[in-house]
This record gives C-alpha cells, structure tokens and sequence, in this order.
C-alpha cells in the first residue's frame, strides 16, 4: 500500500475508533478490566459505565459532580491484542473482510486503553509468531499499531492458537488482559494452551467471522480457494450433502471454540463482518 494512501486509511480508523472509545467505551473498559485493589490512590471523575460503587460522595458533594475512587492495583493495566493474521481473515464476502473488522476492533480497543493510561501490545500470529510490538502507553505508539494492523505482511497462511497462546503466556510475565482476535480456523486442540493462559492472565475471545463462512449456497460448479493452504479445489456445491458436510465442518469449529472457553472459563462473543460490533463489545463489557 502506497504511503498516503496508508496514512489516509491510518486516520480514518482513528477518527472513528478514537470517537467509539473516547463517547462509548472508556467507562466501560474501565469497569470491566481494572482489577478491584486495596490501596486508595486518588479520585478522578466519574465515565460512563464506571461502578458506581467506587463513587466518592464526599468529592462529589464538594465539586457537584460524580467522582469516583480509584485503587492502587487499578492504576495501571498491560494489554495485550492477540491478533491472527493467517489468510483465513482475507475473506470477507458480506460486509468487511475480517482483516478490516479486526483492524477497526483492535484500534478502538487500543484508544480505550491508552484513554485509561494503560499500556498497550500487540501479538501477530499464524501458524508461528509473526510480530510482537511491546506494550508502551500513548497516541504515536497506537498510531504505529494501526498502521502494522493496515500493512503488516505474515510470512506464514496457516494458524496456531495454541502456539499464539503458549507463546504469550511465557513472554508477558506480568498479569495482564489479552484480546484474542480470531476467526478459530484452527484444526489444532488449544484448550489447554487457552486454560493455562487465562490462569496467568485475563482473557476475552473475539471470534471475527463471515456469514459465508458458515455455510456455502447453492451456484452448481464453483472454483474455491482454500487460503491457508494456498490451493484450489472444484466445488459442487448444488449437492446437498456437500453443503451439509461444510455446515457441519463450521459447527465444529463453533463447538470447539465454545468448548475451549467454557472449560478455560474465558469470555467470548462472536461477531459477524456484516454486523456492527459496537453493540457486540458493549455487551461482552457489560458480562463481566
């Protein structure tokens, strides 16, 4: 991608996504991810969707607006965006591609952190580690993560959520929060890999999906591509049982992943490209 064009898109995201985390979701982040410490430290004003609990009355009653009490252990958070690359999330036939959806996700998650002080990281993953960007905190650090979210070029198609999970879990050895960005392509087992990281960690799962990813229709003889592995294949997709052997594939790739977090006890919300994820990511807020 040429440069302004790539600094043009870089903006756009940012005008949006810093708009979505600084009117909708600061507050909400706040309250679903900062940990509930034992040291007081300060007061600051109230954001939508803080827990009204931490309200400090007697600040409030002196400055006539709502301020709330903030701990020690809550003044400042690692996160960290786990993020597959593998040409799976190329694929968007209605709405986004699943790259896009994911940059625009990943990017409003980003503003919400930094709006809240925290620092910010991010790990791009395949079938092996592609890129890690080490959590530091400000606007020019989440630019610089928005452009490699636009641009950024993995060496390898295939996934491994395992390997994402194993790897992030010896790296980051401080406790932190980790978004797990995927469409769960993965033919691999990574329900231990996703237990043992929840257990060091505090982890959410996006799973990024397209509606033709559930289910082929019906258009007789048609060409498909099988991105991860790079080939061809020949579909006759005007048999039923052929249509009915894919929708079964894609059930056990829900199931799988449904599984792998209900045992892990992790959060996960699914979130079509044809849809809009604000509403999705306010209410895996609101769950926790």
């Amino acid at each position: 991608m040429e440069t302004t064009e790539l600094l043009k898109k870089v903006r756009r995201i940012e005008i949006k996504s810093r708009g979505l985390s600084r009117n909708i979701f600061a507050g909400q982040y706040h309250s679903a991810f900062k940990g509930r410490g034992m040291a007081f430290s300060e007061v600051r004003e109230y954001q939508f969707g803080d827990d009204v609990r931490d309200i400090d009355w007697n600040v409030t009653a002196r400055h006539n607006k709502p301020y709330i009490k903030v701990f020690e252990e809550e003044r400042e958070l690692t996160v960290i965006l786990l993020i597959d690359v593998s040409a799976s999330r190329n694929f968007g036939a209605v709405g986004e591609s699943k790259k896009e959806m994911m940059t625009e996700i990943a990017a409003t998650l980003a503003f919400s952190t930094i709006q809240n002080n925290d620092k910010i990281g991010v790990i791009f993953f395949s079938d092996k580690i592609e890129k890690f960007i080490p959590p530091k905190k400000g606007r020019r650090h989440v630019l610089y993560i928005i452009r490699e979210l636009i641009n950024f070029k993995p060496v390898s198609r295939g996934t491994s959520i395992s390997g994402a999970l194993e790897y992030v879990t010896n790296a980051i050895k401080k406790r932190c929060t980790i978004f797990l960005m995927s469409d769960f392509i993965d033919s691999h087992d990574y329900k231990q890999a996703m237990s043992v990281a929840n257990n060091r960690h505090d982890m959410v799962a996006l799973q990024i999906y397209d509606e033709r990813d559930t289910q082929i229709p019906d258009v007789g003889l048609a060409k498909f591509r099988d991105a991860e592995r790079g080939v061809d294949i020949w579909v006759d997709t005007s048999s039923r049982k052929v249509r009915e052997k894919y929708a079964a594939w894609w059930n056990g790739i829900h199931k799988r992943m449904q599984d792998a977090a209900r045992k892990s006890r992790v959060d996960i919300t699914t979130i079509s490209t044809a849809e809009d994820y604000v509403l999705s990511l306010i209410n895996l807020f609101k769950q926790r």
